[in-house]
C-alpha cells in the first residue's frame, strides 16, 4: 500500500491507496512543519488517528510533501518521527514546492506557486524543480499568504486603521486584548497558523472596499518578490496551489495583470492532483 500525504503548516491531507491506485482512506493530522512543531509531535499526533494507524503495517511507500522540508536536515526530523509509527515503509520526504509542481502539471512547463498559510514559488519543467530564491518563513517572508493577510489585518486593527464598521465587527468575533495576542505570537509553536485563521475575517467580508485594495496590495507584494525573479514569468503560465489563492483568485488575477503574468489554474486543495500524479507517473515506476 501507498501513502501520500500533502503536508501543510496547518494541516496534513493523507491518501492511502492500494498499489493498483484504488483510494482506501482520506484523512487529515495536523500540520508537521518542522519549523513550528516539536519533532516528538509529529509521531503522537499520527497516532492520534486511529484510522491512519491501522494501516501503519500495511504501508510499503509513503510519499510525504511538507512545508518546512526543503533542508536536508529537516527532511530527515520528519522521515524518523514518521518512521516510527510506519516502521516497514520506505518514507520519502519532499519539500511542498515539488507537490505543488506535480499537483498543477497540466503537460507543459509552468511557474508554480503556493498560496495558503505561508508562501513559496518555483518553476517545474515537468521533471525538475527550480527555485531562485530562498523561502524566509513567517516572521520577515510568505508574502500574500494567509498568515501575512493576518498579520496585517492585526495590525491595522491594533493601530487603528480599520474602517469604524470593520473594526466593530473585529472586536465582536475576536474579543481579542493585546495580551493574548503577544502570548500566542511568541510562544504558540503554531504562530503562522494562529495568524492565518485571521484570514477567514477577510474572506468573510472580500467585497468591502477597504479589504479590496488590502489584498491586492498583499498579493502584488507576493509576485513582486517570489515571481518576478523568474525569467519565465513572462512567457510562462503561473500556477497556484492553496486556499488564499483560491478564495481571492478575482484579486490575484488584477494583480498579476499589472505585471502582464498570465495566470493558469488554481487549485485549493491540492491532494486530488498530486495523488492523480503519483498514479500516472510514480506509481508505475514503483
Amino acid at each position: 500500500m501507498i501513502a501520500i500525504v500533502d503536508g501543510g503548516s496547518t494541516k496534513c491531507d493523507w491518501v492511502i491507496l492500494e498499489n493498483d491506485g484504488t483510494e482506501v482512506l482520506k484523512t487529515e493530522t495536523v500540520g508537521f512543519n518542522p519549523n513550528i512543531i516539536k519533532p516528538e509531535l509529529i509521531t503522537i499526533e499520527i497516532e492520534k488517528n486511529q484510522a491512519l494507524t491501522k494501516f501503519k503495517d500495511y504501508l510499503e511507500n509513503i510519499f510525504f510533501y511538507g512545508s518546512g522540508c526543503g533542508t536536508p536536515e529537516n527532511k530527515l526530523i520528519v522521515e524518523r518521527e514518521i518512521q516510527k509509527v510506519f516502521n516497514t515503509a520506505q518514507i520519502r520526504v519532499k519539500e511542498d514546492l515539488l507537490a505543488a509542481a506535480y499537483a498543477a502539471y497540466r503537460g507543459v512547463p509552468a511557474i508554480v506557486c503556493i498560496l495558503g498559510t505561508g508562501s513559496n514559488a518555483c518553476y517545474f519543467d515537468g521533471e525538475n524543480v527550480k527555485t531562485e530564491l530562498p523561502s524566509l518563513g513567517f516572521l520577515i517572508g510568505d508574502e500574500g499568504s494567509g498568515s501575512a493577510l493576518g498579520k496585517q489585518l492585526v495590525r491595522h486593527y491594533f493601530m487603528k486603521k480599520l474602517p469604524p464598521d470593520l473594526h466593530q465587527q473585529f472586536t465582536e468575533i475576536y474579543q481579542l486584548n493585546i495580551d493574548d495576542l503577544l502570548k500566542n505570537m511568541y510562544h504558540n509553536p503554531r504562530a503562522n497558523a494562529y495568524m492565518a485563521d485571521f484570514t477567514k475575517f477577510i474572506v468573510d467580508r472580500k467585497t468591502h472596499p477597504y479589504f479590496q485594495n488590502f489584498i491586492y496590495k498583499e498579493l502584488k507584494n507576493f509576485l513582486e518578490f517570489q515571481v518576478m525573479p523568474y525569467e519565465e514569468c513572462r512567457e510562462s503560465e503561473i500556477n497556484f496551489i492553496g486556499s488564499i489563492a483560491y478564495f481571492f483568485e478575482d484579486s490575484l488575477r488584477a494583480a498579476a495583470s499589472d505585471f502582464h503574468f498570465k495566470i493558469g489554474t488554481v487549485v485549493q486543495r491540492p491532494i486530488e492532483s498530486l495523488v492523480n500524479y503519483h498514479r500516472d507517473y510514480i506509481i508505475p515506476k514503483l
